[in-house]
C-alpha cells in the first residue's frame, strides 16, 4: 500500500475514533474542563496524531492506549459524582476573592489573579465599580462569579411582589425550509394551523430560514433576508 495512502487510512480512522471516544467521554470535554480532563485531552489528541503519522510502529498499540485514557477518565468521573471529597481533589474547590465588598489578597496570590484580569473580569461582567461587588468566587473552572449588593442588584418581579406567569421555551417549529414535526406537536400545534400562519404573514415554506412560536401562539419568522414579526 503506498505511504500516502496508509497516512491517509490510519488518520481516516483516527478520526473516527477519536470523535466515537469523545462522545462517551460527554460534553464537559468541549465544555468547561477540570485539570485531569485536559490533561486527558492533550494526550488523546496526540497519541491520534500518532496513531496517524508513526508508521513505522504498531497502530493498534495506540488505539489501546486511547482506550485505557478514555476507560481511566470515564472512571474518575464515575468516582467524582459520588464523592464529594473526590470532586475537590479533581475539580477542585472555588476560592473567595471578596467578602462582604472587601477583596481578600492572600487569596487573590493564591489564585496568581493580577487586579487587572480582576477587573477585566468585572467589565466583562457588566460591573464599573468595585464598590458594587459584595462577593466574588473563582470558580473551580477558572471563571469568576460575581455577587452585586442588594442596592445594586436588578429588579425582579419577586422584589416587586408581582405574580407572573411561567414561560416554556420558545419552539423552533421550521428550520431551513423543513418542518420541525416533533417541536410543533409539543408547542401544541399541526400542519394546518402552520400553513394558515404562513399565508397570512405572505411567505412560502421553502422561504423560511427559522420560525419560531412563543407561549402565546405567537409566531415569528427569519427568512434569508428579514425577520417577519
Amino acid at each position: 500500500m503506498p505511504l500516502w495512502l496508509e497516512v491517509t487510512l490510519r488518520t481516516l480512522s483516527a478520526v473516527g475514533i477519536l470523535f466515537i471516544m469523545t462522545k462517551i467521554l460527554g460534553k464537559r470535554q468541549i465544555s468547561q474542563l477540570s485539570l485531569f480532563e485536559y490533561i486527558t485531552g492533550i494526550s488523546i489528541g496526540n497519541i491520534a496524531a500518532y496513531i496517524s503519522l508513526d508508521t513505522d510502529a504498531k497502530w493498534y498499540l495506540g488505539l489501546l492506549a486511547m482506550s485505557v485514557w478514555v476507560l481511566v477518565s470515564v472512571a474518575m468521573e464515575y468516582a467524582t459524582l459520588k464523592s464529594k471529597k473526590m470532586r475537590d481533589i479533581v475539580d477542585g474547590k472555588g476560592t473567595v476573592l471578596v467578602e462582604k465588598g472587601a477583596i481578600l489578597e492572600k487569596n487573590m496570590w493564591k489564585e496568581r489573579v493580577t487586579l487587572d484580569e480582576f477587573m477585566e473580569k468585572m467589565r466583562s461582567k457588566s460591573i464599573q465599580s468595585l464598590a458594587d461587588v459584595e462577593f466574588a468566587v473563582m470558580e473551580a473552572n477558572g471563571d469568576i462569579t460575581f455577587l452585586l449588593k442588594k442596592e445594586q442588584q436588578p429588579l425582579t418581579a419577586a422584589a416587586l411582589g408581582w405574580a407572573v406567569q411561567p414561560e416554556r421555551q420558545p419552539q423552533n417549529i421550521v428550520m431551513d425550509g423543513i418542518v420541525i414535526e416533533d417541536a410543533l406537536q409539543h408547542a401544541g400545534f399541526d400542519r394546518v394551523w402552520l400553513n394558515k400562519q404562513l399565508a397570512a404573514k405572505g411567505v412560502k415554506l421553502e422561504e423560511v430560514y427559522l420560525a419560531q412560536v412563543d407561549d402565546a401562539g405567537v409566531v415569528t419568522i427569519q427568512t434569508g433576508e428579514r425577520s417577519i414579526p
